[in-house]
């Protein structure tokens, strides 16, 4: 495993992408910590305890300057806290490789449909169904699911969500991400710590880096324009996703 100083740079870096994008719990920490030598479904489910706290950082800033709907994510807490208790309890059925190849499938998947133009009227039938309060929780609760097998806040399927189904602008749909995922992170903290998943050296060492990354990776956001940071975010998938993937397929 990678020395601690190597963990805590890592966690810099992460919390950064999770101020700037929304995601970089453990959707992109676990590939991250897997590469540094972290096993299994240790990787999976030690950056939660450091995904809470750093989503909440990242989140007051959006709040501050209203780049988050409040009544989206509560919409979303509702379908998704379910979905995630159900999806960290089926995870020790689906194992560790087969959860971390998933990860960066769905990474790449994802990363070029975000690349893909929004038009006016995709963005105006989003907002419409924005309204239709029980699609939003079943597909929160959807991502909920996912969310708890791969023991990530979420955020990089919330995002797309909301960007592509739902009709939110780039800097909403980071915002309105961040607010659930420090919500949904607490059910698959306590669901994996009670199935023995975490490993609470490492866990520490990546928050101490991941904390600070993330409220000011946060404040950045405010100075970028949302198509700049919407192909950024999804490129961002893309490579991490690929990388990944390959690198889990060769071992």
């Amino acid at each position: 495993m990678a020395p601690w100083p190597v963990l805590v740079v890592s966690g810099v870096a992460i919390g950064l992408g999770m101020g700037i994008f929304g995601v970089g719990g453990s959707s992109v920490a676990t590939p991250v910590l897997s590469l540094l030598g972290v096993p299994g479904l240790i990787a999976v489910a030690s950056p939660l305890p450091g995904t809470i706290p750093a989503a909440a950082l990242a989140a007051a800033s959006y709040l501050r300057s209203e780049g988050a709907r409040p009544k989206a994510a509560a919409w979303s807490i509702l379908g998704g806290v379910p979905g995630t208790v159900a999806g960290a309890l089926l995870s020790k059925e689906a194992g560790g490789p087969a959860l971390l190849v998933a990860s960066g499938v769905v990474l790449a998947i994802i990363g070029w449909r975000v690349l893909q133009p929004i038009d006016d009227l995709a963005r105006a039938t989003g907002t419409r169904r924005r309204q239709n309060r029980p699609l939003l929780v079943a597909a929160t609760f959807a991502v909920g699911l996912f969310t708890g097998l791969l023991a990530n806040g979420g955020g990089f399927l919330l995002v797309p969500l909301y960007l592509l189904i739902f009709g939110l602008r780039m800097r909403q749909a980071v915002g309105t991400s961040l607010v659930v995922i420090a919500v949904l992170s607490i059910p698959t903290l306590v669901t994996h710590w009670a199935l023995g998943h975490i490993d609470w050296t490492v866990a520490g060492y990546f928050a101490a880096g991941q904390l600070p990354g993330a409220a000011v990776g946060g404040r950045l956001a405010q100075h970028f324009r949302g198509p700049s940071v919407r192909r950024a975010f999804g490129w961002f998938l893309i490579v991490a996703g690929v990388a990944f993937t390959a690198y889990r397929l060769a071992r």
